[in-house]
């Protein structure tokens, strides 16, 4: 992968595989404060519904940049 499109977006998706892991295995009392549905008096709600979101972001992102990184024929 010597272009940058494809590496910008491997490393988009990885982002979102992290957040999505985040968000299955943390309660939302435990997200970081800047993720979308972090609750301070949540006692074990997790979000799976975000972290569904952030997964399939993620595949997208990764067939995205397999196929951008294939040989361009002439």
């Amino acid at each position: 992968m010597t272009r940058p499109v494809p590496l910008i977006a491997a490393l988009l998706g990885l982002i979102c595989l992290i957040a999505a892991v985040m968000y299955f295995a943390m309660p939302a009392s435990s997200l970081p404060g800047f993720f979308p549905g972090y609750e301070a008096a949540s006692s074990a709600h997790h979000h799976y519904t975000h972290g569904v979101a952030a997964l399939v972001v993620a595949l997208v992102l990764f067939a995205f940049a397999w196929f951008q990184s294939k040989p361009k024929r002439a």
